[in-house]
This record gives structure tokens, sequence and C-alpha cells, in this order.
């Protein structure tokens, strides 16, 4: 159950909504009886499937830009492909990124990147931000034995 916590937790996270699955992992971590492979794994998937939902909504908000209330206009919108063309797709290896990291999975919506791109350097990324999550945690939590 612990596991399906921790995947609805990341899965939260990766959305715009305010939410902490490191916090989760860590403590799983120091409870003990738990496998890291299983958290990394819950994790990673659960909070790439979250950016997946904010790329299928990048991929349906130009629907609206025509309407009053659609927050960007259109030279915002050509300002943010250009910085986007500017940094690249490759900039989707920073999605773990706090503040803005979620944004930059729905602007790969709208920009329309490759979803087998943006799922490989999504998975990349945000696997790796696991990984030394995990390892940090159970470097500072779990004792070492002599």
């Amino acid at each position: 159950m612990l596991y399906i916590t921790l995947f609805l937790t990341a899965f939260i996270s990766a959305t715009l909504l305010p939410s902490s699955s490191e916090v989760l992992m860590g403590g799983m971590i120091v409870q003990g009886n738990t496998h890291l492979g299983l958290i990394w794994l819950s994790a990673t998937l659960g909070n790439v499937l979250g950016s997946c939902v904010n790329y299928w909504l990048g991929t349906q908000a130009l629907r609206f830009k025509d309407k009053k209330w659609f927050p960007v206009s259109e030279k915002g919108l050509e300002k943010a492909q250009k910085q986007f063309n500017k940094y690249g797709v490759y900039s989707l290896l920073f999605a773990w990124l706090p503040i803005v990291g979620d944004p930059l999975t729905v602007i790969g919506g709208v920009f329309k990147v490759r979803f087998s791109m943006f799922l490989v350097l999504v998975t990349l990324g945000k696997g790796l931000r696991y990984l030394a999550v995990i390892a940090l945690a159970v470097g500072l939590f779990v004792p070492v034995e002599s």
C-alpha cells in the first residue's frame, strides 16, 4: 500500500498541484522494510505519468488561444517558442526541477515535442533525480554496519 501511496504522491507532484514525494520516500527509507528498487520504480513511474498528463494538457491548450480568457498572448506564445527552441527539447531533462519543471512538460505538449522523445527525456531526468534522492536518504539515515 505504501508503494501505491508513493506512486500517487509522485503523480500529483508532477502536475501543477503541490505535493512532495521526496518526503514520503525519505520516510519509507527511514522506516525500513521497503525495497529501494520498488520505491524508485513507484516514484519514477508516478512522476513520469503525471508529466504525461501535463504534456497532454499542453497539446490541448492552443485550442483556446483565441479566447479572451486565455492567459498567454500570441506574442507571449511566440516568445515561449523562441525560448524553448533556444534551449531545445533537451531542456525536458530538467522537468524534475521545482517551479519550472512542471510548466516545461506542459510546454513540451504545446510545442508538439515528439512524444517518444518527451517520454525518454522526462523519464531519464526524473529517474536520475529519484535515484539521487534515494542515495542521499540512504546515506543520511541508514546506518552502515562495520
